[in-house]
């Protein structure tokens, strides 16, 4: 855990298999390891998380839930996408892949399947996440059958801490407690509903989380992002700032100016916890130059 005196803490992506995960959960800032369930395992969740346990850090399991994501793989266009729960929506309808800098038309709804018309012109695989901000947009279920696997593995090795992505409603928690009751839940912010959801109970199910990865695109106009962060913080002012921190690093060992401007605008709204997301954990000099550029500017803020 960070130290008391530390004016930033950090919960940092953790790739399961990567050789550096000792080296970033020693740093002093610090406070969780993530581990995304869309990644893969050569071991069952239970032996993964046991190991992972022994870095000496807590252990973030973060659930998908409701977010859609693809199943198996196509090749757009005019192709069948197969997603991780059945939907309902008005079509055609708009569509976006790739934190919402591709869009695409869903012209056909059959289930869990989506017929897309016009792109994107690639392969589209397994794991890859779709937003639909159709007002029109049902989705059916809510935990999936490896979000299951991963609470019971949790509940057999005494874990606790769970991430719920694209959080909308209180029964998305009490679902996670009615199979692990002593759940520890971190609700992610996501959509518009979700965006509800805060203003009205704030931290009563759950720390709040603003997941800005897809947060950014469900706003629907971008300049809503910054009245979207201000909410979730004064719903509960020891809410996570998540995803898109310090990106540039993911790409170029130099930040760029935008990326520390923004962790000093995150901070002035009162954000003084930040998760790192996939890409700027997946290698050691990006995730380390991270921690130690969170660490300073923690340092120059407070």
């Amino acid at each position: 855990m960070a130290p008391a005196s530390s004016p930033l803490r950090t919960i940092v992506t953790a790739p399961p298999y990567a050789d550096f995960l000792p080296e970033v959960a020693a740093h002093p800032i610090v406070s969780g390891l993530r581990l995304n369930t869309v990644m893969p395992l050569k071991e069952s969740p239970a032996e993964a998380l046991e190991r992972l346990h022994k870095l000496g850090q807590p252990i973030w399991v973060d659930l998908k839930a409701r977010q859609l994501r693809v199943v198996g793989a196509a090749i757009p266009p005019y192709s069948e996408v197969r997603v991780s729960h059945p939907i309902k929506v008005d079509t055609p309808v708009d569509a976006f892949f790739s934190d919402g800098t591709e869009a695409v038309r869903i012209m056909a709804v059959d289930g869990d399947c989506l017929i897309l018309a016009d792109g994107p012109r690639r392969l589209v695989g397994p794991g890859e996440s779709i937003n639909i901000m159709h007002p029109s947009l049902e989705i059916f279920g809510t935990l999936t059958k490896r979000d299951k696997g991963y609470l019971a593995a949790m509940q057999e090795l005494g874990m606790n801490k769970v991430m719920l992505s694209y959080v909308e409603l209180e029964s998305d928690a009490a679902e996670v407690k009615e199979l692990l009751p002593e759940a520890e839940i971190v609700l992610k912010i996501e959509t518009e509903k979700g965006l509800g959801f805060a203003r009205r109970h704030g931290s009563a199910h759950g720390q709040l989380m603003a997941a800005r990865g897809d947060l950014y695109v469900e706003v629907l106009r971008p300049h809503r992002i910054v009245s979207a962060l201000r909410d979730i913080v004064q719903a509960d002012p020891s809410a996570i700032a998540a995803s898109r921190i310090l990106d540039s690093l993911a790409y170029h060992p130099i930040p760029a100016s935008a990326d520390i401007s923004d962790v000093g605008f995150l901070w002035s709204l009162g954000y003084r916890t930040f998760m790192l997301g996939d890409a700027v954990c997946l290698q050691r000099d990006s995730v380390m130059e991270a921690l130690n550029l969170l660490e300073a500017l923690g340092q120059e803020l407070a």
